[in-house]
């Protein structure tokens, strides 16, 4: 009597325990006590820690921006991409800045220049180019929501503890905003 082989087990990590190791020691990294991290700069000058903290409220705050030349442009769009600009406002608070409530109405924007913006517009309404269809301005919002996560992933391995880890949570909601801003159109 012979035996049936035994059931074949891929040999090496499955891609499940590859991503959970990447994500954790990304986190880890930033879990340091911040000795020898260049936490303190040199005299007169930010830590490396509040560059961090500020860029990430700067980038925030230009995603903010980025959602109300597209809500300005694609009105309709409001119910879609609403409750994501909510989230990047709640982004910049979390990094210590604060950020407009609403965005601009649609009247601000009746002029013929890229990102519907006047030129005479108050500094509040961004002057940033919407593409014409609103699948593209949404394909443009999701590409810059992408590429801005991914500059957080790489920020957090430089900064300690706290910041890292709200880098890291700030960086997976905005990956979350693109999926979600590119799944709708499908």
């Amino acid at each position: 009597m012979s035996y049936p082989p035994p059931p074949r087990v891929p040999s090496g990590p499955r891609r499940r325990s590859l991503l959970a190791s990447v994500a954790g020691g990304a986190l880890l990294a930033g879990c340091s006590d911040g000795a020898g991290s260049g936490e303190e700069g040199t005299a007169g000058s930010p830590s490396v820690v509040e560059r961090v903290r500020a860029r990430a409220a700067r980038d925030s705050q230009g995603i903010v921006e980025r959602y109300d030349a597209v809500l300005t442009a694609h009105p309709t769009l409001a119910e879609r991409v609403g409750p994501l600009r909510a989230e990047a406002v709640r982004h910049v608070e979390a990094f210590g800045e604060t950020a407009p409530k609403a965005s601009p109405s649609p009247s601000s924007s009746a002029s013929g220049t890229p990102g519907g913006a006047s030129p005479s517009a108050s500094a509040s309404v961004p002057s940033v180019a919407v593409p014409a269809t609103e699948k593209d301005a949404l394909a443009q919002l999701a590409a810059a929501e992408r590429a801005l996560a991914d500059r957080r992933a790489k920020a957090l391995l430089d900064v300690p503890g706290e910041l890292a880890r709200l880098l890291a949570s700030v960086a997976a909601a905005g990956a979350a905003h693109a999926y979600l801003l590119t799944e709708g159109s499908r």
